[in-house]
């Protein structure tokens, strides 16, 4: 990246995203999307995921730098402060993410593939509980699990759903995955485990008719499906930017010490 970066800015579509951005819009020359070294997000955690995905959809993944207007903001930086944007970026600290990619077979034989940048999650669609096996890099590890489903997460989802889920939290750079079982009737003591990010991970929905499962990554969803492979992929490896002392880093660490 050169020292002065060409910036790209993409507003939420929401009133408080729209109304900050008013002074950001007026303190930088702005360059199309198409010509930027950066995008400089301003909305939420969602939006930015919606744009991270939008990236890899279209194939055009640049560093990412996001400003919080929205409501959560862990994956944000603080909102404009009146320090010159491109001094943020210059001091910026980045941070690789590897998105998961999932290859789902639906029981009528379709295939879907999505990123997630958070977790892919499989999920009960009936009052049934799921029935899965769990295969790691092409060895059967589990031939039946039991529950209301289970996530494969990323170290940046680690303290998302797969948190809620009483899942790892794994810090970033770590190149691990959480493999994390959601309400595990049996085996009813299994805490999930830690993979490395090079597994690849497979499920088979077992008895799919009578109890059929859903596959989301991240907001993406496929129904009915039969079987589900996720890998990490490097070749579609994003960056995030964070203002020093404020970095994705340290937010994950402290969660390690919220009581």
């Amino acid at each position: 990246m050169s020292d002065a970066p060409r910036l790209g800015l993409i507003v939420s579509d929401t009133a408080k995203a729209q109304l900050g951005a008013i002074e950001l819009r007026r303190a930088h020359d702005w360059v199309e999307l198409e010509e930027a070294d950066v995008f400089v997000v301003v909305g939420g955690d969602g939006f930015l995921l919606h744009v991270l995905h939008e990236m890899l959809d279209r194939d055009m993944i640049k560093p990412v730098y996001g400003m919080n207007l929205g409501t959560v903001g862990f994956l944000m930086n603080g909102p404009h402060d009146g320090v010159p944007i491109a001094e943020r970026i210059a001091d910026a600290h980045p941070v690789p993410v590897r998105p998961l990619q999932m290859h789902a077979t639906s029981h009528d034989g379709r295939s879907f593939v999505y990123y997630a940048i958070n977790e892919v999650s499989l999920l009960r669609e009936t009052r049934q509980t799921a029935k899965l096996e769990v295969t790691i890099n092409g060895k059967v590890r589990m031939e039946e699990l039991v529950g209301d489903g289970v996530l494969v997460a990323t170290p940046v989802g680690s303290t998302a759903y797969n948190l809620s889920a009483n899942g790892p939290i794994l810090p970033l750079g770590s190149r691990m995955l959480a493999l994390t079982p959601l309400s595990p009737f049996r085996p009813r003591r299994w805490k999930g485990a830690i993979l490395p990010e090079s597994a690849e991970v497979e499920f088979r929905i077992r008895e799919p008719g009578k109890r059929p499962v859903a596959a989301v990554a991240d907001q993406k969803e496929v129904r009915d499906v039969k079987t589900v492979r996720i890998v990490a992929n490097a070749e579609k490896e994003l960056t995030l930017l964070f203002d020093p002392g404020f970095t994705l880093e340290e937010r994950i660490f402290a969660e390690q010490f919220q009581v």
